[in-house]
């Protein structure tokens, strides 16, 4: 096999927030030759996700962090090769933890999926048929259990699992009211997602949006953001209403203060029921949702939109740039052709 350079994005130092560019360097080593049961893969889209912010901190989260001087970790999709591996051949599209990087050499068995269905973009295998899309079906649907006519409150509405969350509740008979940050994504859960109610947690005044769009409280509240926004939405719940933890986004450093508001009253008096998500305990289930997801897109039943950065020189800012709010969709990295 010809020596190719590889590109690699390095964590260079810890940050105590929200990652910005100058905790990452770009550096170029050349890719070796796979050992037996390893292949090469040329990563073609590498995905941006909020929840990178905790990959990379030393405060306890559900993984090891990114070690200094390491890969960034990163869901990817794109093409082997190379291959010593008999489940693996040259050509195929696959997705994986494979890094921020031109080439990943791994382990035929770190492939998580083999994309043989190629009728969508294969850039939707990290987003919209990938774990953001998985994470929406499977988190609403088996802990938030939406029942026809009830009301879903969604934080980050136009995100890729937000907008994929709503669109999934009016599927099922739901009445939809979205939360985001800006005229534009306001619109756009309205025009392009659907939504019922879309209140725009910048201009508006929240609290009293929410009594007006939820006449009869909150059945359902899928939180992606904590904070503020989840404190408003949690005095307009309904009795026995669900409320799914998805995501922290509002927090820049998860060091909460040691007073503030607090749930207790509210799932007490209203019999709610709060529980945190994480996709990775429905592993053996991806198949399921993504049959379900799959049909859905193509019958034009869910809409998606991505935010495609083209260069790997783009990689260091680009969960700063989430968090900033600069995205209008599933964020991207495309660092070669399709």
């Amino acid at each position: 096999m010809q020596t190719l350079l590889n590109r690699q994005v390095l964590l260079k130092a810890r940050p105590s927030g929200i990652p910005q560019a100058e905790h990452f360097e770009i550096v170029e080593t050349p890719v070796p030759a796979p050992n037996e049961g390893q292949i090469v893969v040329r990563n073609q889209y590498l995905a941006v996700e909020p929840a990178m912010r905790g990959w990379v901190s030393n405060v306890g989260n559900y993984a090891e962090p990114v070690p200094l001087g390491g890969v960034m970790r990163a869901f990817t999709v794109g093409r082997v090769v190379a291959s010593r591996s008999p489940g693996c051949a040259v050509g195929d599209v696959v997705t994986g933890m494979f890094g921020w990087q031109d080439h990943a050499v791994v382990d035929g068995s770190m492939v998580q999926r083999r994309i043989t269905d190629l009728e969508l973009p294969i850039s939707t295998a990290l987003g919209v048929l990938g774990l953001n899309g998985l994470t929406a079906y499977f988190a609403l649907l088996d802990l938030g259990q939406p029942k026809a006519g009830e009301t879903v409150v969604v934080s980050t509405a136009a995100g890729a699992v937000g907008s994929c969350v709503g669109q999934i509740a009016k599927l099922k008979g739901c009445r939809t009211v979205g939360i985001a940050g800006g005229a534009q994504k306001t619109a756009l859960c309205l025009s392009e997602f659907g939504y019922d109610h879309a209140i725009d947690y910048r201009a508006d005044q929240l609290e009293e949006r929410l009594a007006e769009a939820c006449p009869n409280g909150i059945d359902v509240y899928f939180d992606n953001t904590a904070g503020a926004i989840s404190d408003a939405v949690l005095k307009h719940l309904a009795v026995g209403a669900r409320v799914i933890i998805c995501g922290t986004a509002s927090i820049a450093s998860w060091n909460p203060p040691p007073l503030g508001p607090r749930v207790e009253r509210h799932l007490l008096v209203k019999r709610a029921r709060m529980q945190g998500f994480l996709i990775f305990d429905f592993a053996d289930r991806y198949p399921e949702g993504l049959r379900a997801l799959t049909d859905w897109v193509k019958a034009g039943q869910i809409h998606y939109r991505e935010d495609i950065l083209d260069g790997i020189e783009h990689a260091p800012d680009a969960i700063a740039g989430l968090y900033r709010g600069e995205n209008l969709g599933k964020r991207l990295i495309r660092i070669a052709a399709d």
